[in-house]
């Protein structure tokens, strides 16, 4: 299979609300456990629809927050979408992902005007070295899931709780439609919770995150997502998972990820 969804059905009802089903893969299985799907194709799925939900030339996504409700379990998965809040300037979104009769990933958009700032443009995140010449780092491969195994990974520069990781995956989020760059990148954000984690394997603490925060001053490009992380560990068993987002030519974002540290189940 070279796709992580199958699209079954999408319809738009009269009020102009989008709803899509879909049947996960198994190369969108979870790193925590067997039977639930990986928050980066949930995302990316989500954000599939997102790019087709009336497009409007002079706006683009500025930010997704998207909130994980709970197991997001493998199998059929039904995605509503619609405006909740309309503007000529602002609008926000609304995704409900909702499977096995739960709510399991609500998301929240904003889709903002564009305008020529060039005269303006300025940036405090620095360029990164790109990772065609980079090493393999094989160590996201030590996560449990098949999802884990449809990435490659590159990366001279990490250690326990910080680094940079390149990451490009040539599965299609889904079956028969080529992923944009949007779609494609966006979604392995998620991954930075896993790729520089504060502890050595075997993991005694579990850190999964109940959240995932993306903020875009443009818009990505390319195959690569380089995720320059930091993940920091608090004394009352809250953390936090901090990246700014890469491409090929250079920041484009950044992403946090709030995370509830756990005892492993020996």
């Amino acid at each position: 299979m070279s796709a992580y969804y199958q699209l079954i059905h999408r319809e738009i009802d009269a009020q102009g609300v989008v709803t899509a089903r879909y049947q996960s893969t198994m190369n969108a299985q979870g790193a925590w456990n067997p039977n639930e799907q990986h928050m980066s194709p949930a995302t990316g799925v989500i954000c599939a629809e997102l790019e087709q939900f009336f497009p409007r030339k002079n706006m683009r996504i500025g930010r997704i927050s998207l909130d994980i409700y709970g197991l997001i379990a493998l199998g059929e998965i039904e995605i509503t979408t619609q405006i909740i809040r309309a503007g000529k300037t602002i609008e926000l979104i609304e995704s409900t992902m909702r499977g096995q009769g739960k709510t399991l990933v609500v998301a929240h958009t904003w889709r903002m005007m564009t305008s020529d700032t060039s005269a303006i443009v300025g940036l405090e995140d620095t360029v990164v070295e790109s990772p065609e010449h980079m090493p393999i780092f094989d160590g996201i491969h030590q996560w449990r899931g098949q999802y884990t195994k449809t990435i490659e990974a590159r990366s001279n520069s990490h250690r326990n709780g910080k680094g940079l990781v390149w990451l490009k995956t040539k599965v299609d989020m889904v079956e028969g439609q080529h992923a944009s760059p949007f779609v494609r990148l966006v979604c392995m954000s998620d991954m930075a919770n896993g790729v520089v984690p504060r502890q050595n394997r075997p993991f005694e603490w579990g850190f999964p995150n109940l959240d995932l925060q993306i903020h875009l001053y443009r818009m990505p490009q390319g195959e690569w997502l380089g995720i320059e992380a930091v993940q920091q560990y608090g004394s009352d068993g809250i953390g936090l998972s901090s990246s700014i987002l890469h491409d090929i030519q250079g920041p484009f974002g950044r992403s946090e990820q709030i995370l509830t540290l756990r005892p492993m189940q020996e």
